[in-house]
């Protein structure tokens, strides 16, 4: 094994040159080392010396000893080759220290190797997989993921051979993903998000609620279950045009049918879990309980029908009322007065923002020289201003053939303000099973699976653009991704001491006080990101891919000794103290 800075300081080590007799050849010359481990002294050959000058290995002997160099060092060598490898042999811990590699199979394959590797190169460098191709090419081989995994030359066509492989597995991976993460009575997070796509031949790919921007292109859905720690256990990939709350019948199926579990409790927002899914999906389905939201109309009509009475939440932030419309279900009603102070500012801004484009219609109408006249070319100016900030609900307006008039609705501002940092969270679960806090706090819950959609689609892991065009390529690049993420997530836990990440979340809660105000990091964990070092050794802090970067920067480089007859060696560089630490954390027990 190679020994790092760190051991070298807790052993005896001991570098020199051993001259080996051979009966009928030249006698071999080697650079050694030795150390005691446990009491007993280990050897270990680290290069042939056989082919160098004599002068050459009498200056090494020499600067081993501390004597005088005549020969510069620098010349004995010849580096021949150095590729980033810390990275790799991070990620590829973390698979095989949870089992991934046997998850995706009991028995090794060249297609397992080729997902394994698809896997590391997503996490350090999402790209193409004609580009991942490329990488894994000998010539241009961007890290030492071919060799770690020993799949040799590989093209764009194999990769696509290990994906469909991939996707006839997906069925068991989740299951064993589910039977590590899930059991019965625990929490489920169940969020759905789309992916814009590129092309038009995918069955799949459809126009639909585009939550990045890109109503102009073809997008996929895709859901995705976690346990109550944001931890990734399966996704399903629907077509672009799939409303958010008819994915709920599959993943109760799933839950309940191919997980096999008896008690669930079901958390999704308030878009997904709606009162028409409540009725047909949870009332009659034994074991399962859920937690969601009301929407804003039904707070208004819990107001209107004087369920509540928002004045009597200017001193408390949480109260539990029963409404006898919905006699199985309990609702939490929160106030966060920190977003009512926000929403409020926001929609006074706003408003007057409207009222300055709407002013700008009126002098239109009203001008002597080519005044605005028509009904529809009015309504059509108006509709502009209106869609801009979605403030045409507190305006009442006038529109005639030469005439514009608005002025703003009072009654429905007062409302709406009145229910500033209103949210009431609804639930099936008895109250001697979980209070009234703990309700809300699972629903809060629900950000996990949200940073589980940042991670997918953004520089973390690279969903999109989707360029495949057949169906079952786009679900094994969906599910290669996921996966992707899962790894992602058990190394982000592994590493929250050497990242911006909070590491006390329990004293997080405390200290945050109420569960209804938001979420705040610990007192220490903010000392620890305002010092930039880590608590517990002073470290720098990174982000996690700056760290991996920087792990990156641990290379494998093949050496050749000055000289025809050498023989090449490989030497790993040396990690520093982060990177030592943040290798320890992974569990990487050896960088050879």
């Amino acid at each position: 094994m190679l020994l790092d800075n760190e051991h070298r300081r807790l052993y005896t080590w001991t570098m020199y040159i051993d001259v080996v007799p051979n009966r009928n050849s030249p006698p071999a010359v080697l650079l050694r080392e030795s150390f005691r481990v446990d009491g007993k002294i280990v050897k270990r050959t680290v290069a042939n010396l056989s082919g160098l000058e004599p002068a050459v290995i009498e200056s090494i002997r020499a600067a081993l000893k501390g004597g005088s160099v005549s020969v510069p060092l620098e010349t004995a060598f010849d580096v021949t080759r150095s590729i980033p490898h810390g990275h790799v042999a991070a990620v590829l811990a973390t698979i095989r220290n949870n089992g991934l590699d046997r998850i995706l199979s009991s028995r090794p394959s060249s297609k397992r190797e080729i997902v394994i590797a698809m896997l590391v190169a997503r996490i350090i460098h999402p790209v193409s997989k004609l580009a991942t191709a490329t990488a894994f090419s000998g010539n241009t081989t961007l890290s030492s993921i071919p060799e770690e995994l020993g799949i040799g030359e590989v093209d764009e066509n194999d990769l696509y051979d290990a994906m469909d492989w991939l996707l006839t597995r997906q069925h068991d991976i989740e299951t064993s993903f589910a039977q590590r993460h899930l059991q019965d009575g625990c929490l489920v997070l169940y969020d759905v998000s789309s992916s814009y796509f590129e092309g038009t031949k995918c069955p799949l790919a459809r126009h639909g609620h585009s939550r990045d921007g890109k109503k102009e292109l073809l997008q996929i859905v895709y859901g995705v279950l976690t346990n109550a720690d944001g931890c990734p256990v399966a996704i399903e990939v629907f077509s672009g045009n799939t409303a958010d709350p008819s994915t709920v019948p599959a993943q109760i199926r799933k839950l309940q049918q191919r997980f096999g579990l008896s008690q669930i409790v079901f958390v999704g927002d308030r878009g997904m879990i709606t009162s028409a899914r409540i009725r047909e999906d949870f009332l009659d389905t034994d074991g399962i309980d859920w937690i969601t939201a009301l929407r804003a109309p039904d707070i208004q009509d819990l107001v209107h029908r004087g369920l509540f009475q928002p004045s009597l939440f200017d001193d408390m932030d949480l109260a539990e009322i029963t409404d006898p419309e919905r006699p199985r279900e309990r609702l939490v009603i929160c106030r966060n007065h920190q977003l009512a102070a926000e929403r409020r500012r926001k929609r006074d801004e706003l408003l007057a923002a409207t009222e300055r484009e709407l002013r700008k219609i009126v002098r239109a109408t009203q001008r002597e020289r080519c005044p605005l006249r028509g009904e529809a070319k009015i309504g059509q100016r108006f509709g502009v201003i209106a869609n801009r900030w979605k403030m045409a609900k507190h305006f009442r307006f006038e529109i005639r053939s030469d005439h514009f008039s608005f002025r703003r609705d009072e009654q429905k501002i007062a409302l709406e303000r009145s229910l500033d940092g209103f949210y009431i969270v609804r639930t099936s679960i008895p109250l001697e099973k979980m209070d009234a806090p703990d309700v809300v706090r699972s629903y809060k819950r629900l950000s996990r699976v949200e940073r589980a959609f940042r991670c997918l689609k953004s520089v973390d892991l690279r969903i999109r653009p989707i360029h495949h065009t057949r169906e079952d390529r786009v679900r094994a690049h969906v599910f290669l991704c996921f996966l992707a993420y899962h790894v992602e997530w058990h190394m982000r836990q592994c590493l929250k001491p050497l990242i911006f990440a909070e590491e006390f979340e329990e004293q997080a809660r405390i200290e945050t006080g109420s569960v209804v105000q938001a979420a705040r990091r610990s007192s220490a964990t903010m000392a620890k990101i305002q010092s930039r070092e880590s608590i517990e050794d002073g470290l720098t802090l990174q982000t996690f891919h700056g760290l991996l970067d920087s792990l990156g920067t641990i290379t494998k480089n093949t050496i050749l000794p000055t000289g025809k007859s050498g023989k090449t060696f490989e030497k790993v560089t040396s990690p520093n103290k982060v990177q030592a630490k943040a290798l320890s954390l992974l569990g990487v027990r050896s960088l050879v």
